[in-house]
């Protein structure tokens, strides 16, 4: 069962090298265990999601440019996290101020890498949906 993520949720990228933190900003007056409550528009790089060290992913043009001037050997740069579309919940979840909370269960892309960034630790445990 899925539990609700909140500020403070654990984030990993098949392609980064070290985990960050969700900020969120969608809302602040919704809690689960005295923690505003992400939805799934809480998706924006920099603002939401920090960065996870560097990129390994060879579909990031700066990757790939670095590489190739390494004469092909993977040389992984900064992330530079940019998603477009919000978080994708493979259930239904609960609506937090009219728009569908976030599920630990959710996935979201990468666009400068095309990497799958996944939920690690929700931040809580107590409010499964």
């Amino acid at each position: 069962m899925a539990q609700a993520t909140v500020d403070g949720a654990v984030l990993t990228c098949s392609f980064g090298t070290v985990p960050c933190t969700l900020r969120v900003t969608s809302q602040q007056s919704c809690l689960a265990c005295g923690r505003p409550a992400a939805t799934i528009q809480d998706m924006a790089g920099k603002t939401n999601i920090s960065g996870f060290g560097m990129c390994t992913s060879l579909a990031n043009p700066q990757v790939a440019a670095a590489t190739a001037a390494a004469l092909g050997v993977l040389t992984p740069q900064p992330c530079n996290c940019m998603t477009a579309a919000p978080w994708i919940n493979p259930g239904k979840a609960p609506l937090v101020k009219k728009v569908p909370g976030l599920r630990s269960d959710a996935k979201l892309m990468c666009l400068n890498g095309m990497g799958v960034i996944s939920i690690t630790a929700p931040g809580q445990f107590k409010v499964n949906v």
